[in-house]
């Protein structure tokens, strides 16, 4: 693709923050806008110091005045509105032809709904949620499920490389959104399994380093356990995926299973877990703190 292709980012957090510092290193020429000042500061700080060239807006719709691709990575279904929707959103300044990406996770209904305002403005969309935690988007190592045409989607992928390890296309809109809630539905059925094993292996006096060498290399074996076995073993959690975005999430994920009456008890017993570790303080805890609702056994 064009480096000189004008990319409007929006939502500098701890996800699109990193993404836009990989999309300046690539090449292309990159505005940006977050909501928070301050933390629209600090990247810019730290950019400045990189050297990359980022340019800054005061609302979306300026940042997004003309952008070739607009990316957006918010909270949730209500901040996505917010800052495409509504007065001073992006899609008032985005031209027809310009393609707008969206890195948010949100309801598959949202999708559909703005991939529809977008097609009545001849704008192209790609519901573009992502995986890979804070460390993916640092490492430029994202795993990206899309949902969207084939001429929408081989506009966007070279545009997402610059921070994605992997990206698949789906199928059409609102297809990305339900493959990242199916995403969700996995982990959190692992960090249950993970927390109840490591409980046991604790209560029987297992050296925990060694369990874990002799399970990791089997069928047990995931991302999770390799990356959170040590952590959850020593009662650390501040850092990752929060839990009140994990809950956000699941609750996409329970609402689009009821609509296709599905059950879904797994997934609807863990976020009662994770109901428990917010009323105990854990909101912003890493999903991995699942497993502090679980007491040590007795000496």
């Amino acid at each position: 693709m064009d480096k000189s292709i004008k990319i409007a980012f929006i939502g500098l957090g701890v996800m699109g923050g990193p993404m836009t510092g990989h999309l300046a290193r690539a090449g292309f020429s990159v505005a940006a806008y977050n909501r928070s000042p301050q933390r629209a500061d600090s990247w810019r700080k730290t950019w400045d110091q990189e050297g990359l060239e980022v340019a800054f807006a005061d609302t979306p719709a300026n940042a997004a005045q003309g952008a070739d691709v607009v990316c957006i990575c918010v909270g949730n279904d209500e901040d996505l509105a917010s800052v495409t929707t509504s007065t001073g959103g992006v899609l008032e300044a985005m031209s027809e032809g310009a393609l707008l990406i969206d890195h948010t996770t949100t309801s598959s209904d949202m999708a559909r709904r703005l991939g529809g305002v977008c097609a009545e403005r001849s704008i192209a969309f790609v519901d573009a949620p992502v995986s890979g935690g804070q460390a993916g988007a640092q490492n430029g190592r994202l795993a990206i499920m899309c949902g969207g045409s084939d001429e929408a989607m081989a506009r966007a992928t070279p545009v997402m490389e610059a921070y994605a390890k992997s990206i698949v296309h789906v199928g059409p809109i609102g297809a990305g959104q339900t493959a990242k809630m199916a995403n969700q539905m996995c982990i959190a059925g692992i960090l249950g399994g993970l927390s109840e094993a490591i409980r046991l292996a604790q209560g029987a006096g297992l050296d925990l380093d060694k369990t874990y060498e002799a399970i990791s290399g089997g069928a047990a074996q995931s991302w999770q356990m390799d990356n959170r076995w040590a952590t959850m073993a020593n009662d650390e959690f501040e850092f990752g995926f929060a839990v009140d975005w994990m809950r956000k999430d699941l609750g996409y994920a329970l609402d689009e299973a009821k609509r296709l009456g599905l059950s879904s008890p797994i997934s609807s017993l863990v976020d009662q877990f994770y109901a428990e570790v917010q009323a105990s303080g854990g909101s912003r805890h890493d999903t991995s703190s699942l497993i502090s609702r679980l007491p040590k056994a007795k000496s």
